[in-house]
C-alpha cells in the first residue's frame, strides 16, 4: 500500500482547484488517498489568506493536528496555498511541528518534499518552497478530480490589478492565462467523464487574455463542447465588461444566467483609494448595461465596510448603491488588515471594530431584505434546474441550482437523477432558496 495524503482545503475555488492539482501530483508518484486525516501519513492545509479570521482557523487546526503528530510522529504535516506563501518562516515559527510550507507555484515539488519529510529519520528542519513563478500555469499536469456534477477549470492564475487592499497579487503572483486549447481539452475530458456544469476561474475572469484570444472567444469554444450542460465563470472584473462580452454572453445559451461582479464599495472615494479603477457611477452604468443586454440574470456581488477612512457618508452611499442596484445576493465583510498590502503599509486600520461590526450588519440586514424580495419575485416563473443530488437532510428532496444560480428544492422521483437538466416552476421561496414542482414533460 502507497502512502496517505488528506488535504483539507480552504478558502476559494481556485484553492479547490489547487487541492485537485496537488492530488494528481502525489497520484502520480504512487501516493493515495485517505478519506481522513486520521488515516493519513501525510496531511495538507490547502489555505486562504485573504482574510485575518481565515489564518487564524488554520492555526487553530494547527494545533489540534499537534495532538494527532504527538501520536504519530512519522506524520507529515503541511501548509500550502496562499497563507503558506504570505507567512512563510512565521508559519513554522507560530507552529514548529509544521513539516512544509509550499506555496501556490512550487506544487510540481510537493511530492519529492513530502518523499523527503517521510524518509527522514529523526528531528529534520522543515522544507519551504514559496518561490512565485511568472510562467507556472500547470498544463501538463494530471488532475485528481473529484466525481461530480460540476467542476473547475483554472483558466487564469495570478492578479495584476493590486488593490490596496488585496494580498493575491502578492501570493498568487502576476496574471497569466491557460492556452485556450488546453481550457477546451480540460473542458472535454470533464464531460467523458460525466460532469455536466463547469466552472471557469480566474481571479480576474474577464481579464483573460492569450496570443489574441480573449475571455470572450474562451467561452465560445468551451460552449461548443459536447456534453457539458452549463457553464459558468467567476470572478470577472468590473472594468474589464466590455458590451462584446456582454453580447457573446447573451448569445450563448449555457452560460449560467448569473453574474458576481465584485464592487467593494459604493463610494466613489472609497474605490479611488482602493484603486479599483472605476468609480460608482460607472459600476452602476456597467449594471444598467448588463440588465440591457442579460435581462433575468442574477447578480451578486462583494462588498467591503470598514476601509481605512471610511466615513458614515462613505458608508451610507454603499448602502445607497446596494438599494439602487438591487443585487440578488452578496457576500459581505469588514476590512482586515492583511500585512504587505499598499493599505496596511500607507493606511491606518481606524475603523473600530464596533463600529465596522454595526455597518456590516446593517449592511447584511438590507442585502437579506432584496435577496428574500429577489427570490419571492421568481414564484410563478419557470426555471432550469440543474440536479445536484438528493437532499441530505430530506432524501425526499432533490437539490440544484437553477441557471441564475440559485439554490432551488423539487420533490424527488425515480425519473430524476443527479445531472438531470429539470423544467421547473417556483412555488415557494426564502431569502436564499426556491422551492419548485416539475413541469410535466
Amino acid at each position: 500500500m502507497g502512502r496517505r495524503v488528506f488535504i483539507e482545503t480552504y478558502g476559494c475555488q481556485m484553492n479547490e482547484a489547487d487541492s485537485e492539482l496537488m492530488y494528481g501530483l502525489l497520484r502520480k508518484q504512487g501516493f493515495e488517498v485517505a478519506d481522513d486525516a486520521e488515516q493519513a501519513d501525510v496531511v495538507l492545509l490547502n489555505t486562504c489568506a485573504v482574510r485575518e479570521k481565515a489564518e487564524d482557523r488554520i492555526f487553530g487546526r494547527l494545533g489540534w493536528l499537534k495532538s494527532a503528530k504527538a501520536k504519530n510522529p512519522n506524520l507529515v504535516l503541511g501548509v500550502t496555498g496562499c497563507m503558506a506563501e504570505r507567512m512563510r518562516d512565521g508559519i513554522v515559527e507560530r507552529a514548529p511541528h509544521v513539516d512544509l510550507v509550499i506555496g501556490p507555484d512550487a506544487y510540481r515539488r510537493l511530492p519529492e518534499m513530502v518523499a523527503q519529510q517521510l524518509h527522514e529519520d529523526g528531528e529534520t528542519d522543515p522544507a519551504i518552497d514559496v518561490r512565485l513563478d511568472k510562467r507556472e500555469l500547470y498544463t501538463d499536469v494530471p488532475l485528481d478530480r473529484v466525481p461530480g456534477i460540476s467542476g473547475w477549470i483554472t483558466v487564469q492564475r495570478g492578479c495584476d490589478k493590486f488593490c490596496t487592499f488585496c494580498i493575491v497579487p502578492f501570493v498568487r503572483g502576476r496574471e497569466r492565462s491557460l492556452p485556450p486549447d488546453e481550457v477546451v481539452a480540460q473542458a472535454q475530458e470533464m464531460a467523458e467523464q460525466g460532469f455536466k456544469e463547469v466552472t471557469l476561474l480566474g481571479q480576474t475572469v474577464s481579464s483573460y487574455y492569450e496570443r489574441g484570444f480573449d475571455f470572450a472567444d474562451l467561452l465560445t469554444r468551451v460552449h461548443a463542447v459536447e456534453g457539458l450542460s452549463r457553464i459558468r465563470f467567476t470572478s470577472p472584473y468590473p472594468n474589464d465588461f466590455s458590451d462584446r462580452l456582454l453580447e457573446r454572453l447573451a448569445g450563448l445559451p449555457r452560460i449560467g444566467k448569473h453574474l458576481h461582479l465584485p464592487v467593494q464599495s459604493g463610494s466613489t472615494r472609497i474605490l479611488k483609494d482602493m484603486r479599483r479603477g472605476y468609480t460608482a457611477e460607472a459600476f452602476q452604468d456597467l449594471i444598467g448595461r448588463v440588465r440591457r443586454i442579460l435581462p433575468g440574470w442574477a447578480i451578486t456581488t462583494d462588498i467591503i465596510v470598514g476601509y481605512p477612512g471610511e466615513t458614515e457618508a462613505d458608508f451610507q452611499e454603499t448602502m445607497d448603491l446596494v438599494g439602487q442596484v438591487r443585487f440578488d445576493g452578496a457576500f459581505m465583510f469588514h476590512y482586515s488588515e492583511r500585512e504587505g498590502t499598499r493599505a496596511a503599509r500607507t493606511r491606518p486600520d481606524d475603523i473600530p471594530l464596533e463600529v465596522k461590526k454595526d455597518r456590516l450588519k446593517r449592511l447584511i440586514d438590507q442585502q437579506e431584505t432584496l435577496s428574500k424580495a429577489s427570490n419571492a419575485a421568481m414564484v410563478g416563473r419557470e426555471v432550469e434546474v440543474l440536479v445536484q443530488g438528493r437532499g441530505k437532510r430530506n432524501p425526499n428532496q432533490l437539490i440544484g441550482r437553477s441557471s441564475c444560480f440559485r439554490t432551488t428544492v423539487l420533490p424527488a422521483d425515480e425519473h430524476t437523477a443527479a445531472g438531470d437538466l429539470v423544467r421547473a416552476r417556483v412555488s415557494g421561496a426564502t431569502s436564499h432558496t426556491l422551492f419548485a414542482e416539475p413541469i410535466a414533460r
